[in-house]
């Protein structure tokens, strides 16, 4: 079984940063990846941007150059730091923790954090 836990959201102001932190616990594979998604009102859940075992990152266009996955392998930890934030990143963040066949495949996720942008 494994746990993911998120901490780090809250409220800014627009043009404010935020970092989001995620720990895994439980059985755990090396080969794992892992993503940050989010879900605003009344939307689906999308894919913010996930992180290979070796570092490898992908990212929506929507937070290219604003936002930065990382991940501490030995800790099974992942962050996103967000810069640059806009209302329109408020939204329920969600760590997932999943597998790379081509693109990435969503296994386990956290309870979620909120974000709020104000304007």
């Amino acid at each position: 079984q494994v746990r993911l836990v998120e901490s780090g959201g809250g409220l800014v102001q627009a043009g404010g940063s935020l970092t989001l932190s995620c720990a895994a616990s439980g059985t755990i594979y090396t080969t794992d990846a892992m993503a940050w998604y989010r879900q605003a009102p009344g939307k689906q859940r999308d894919m913010v941007a996930y992180i290979r075992q070796r570092g490898y990152t992908n990212y929506a266009d929507s937070v290219k150059g604003r936002f930065t996955i990382s991940r501490d392998n030995a800790k099974n930890t992942v962050d996103l730091q967000m810069n640059s934030l806009q209302p329109e990143d408020t939204a329920v963040y969600y760590c997932s923790l999943g597998n790379y066949y081509s693109d990435y495949y969503p296994g386990y996720w956290g309870q979620g954090t909120q974000v709020t942008v104000s304007s």
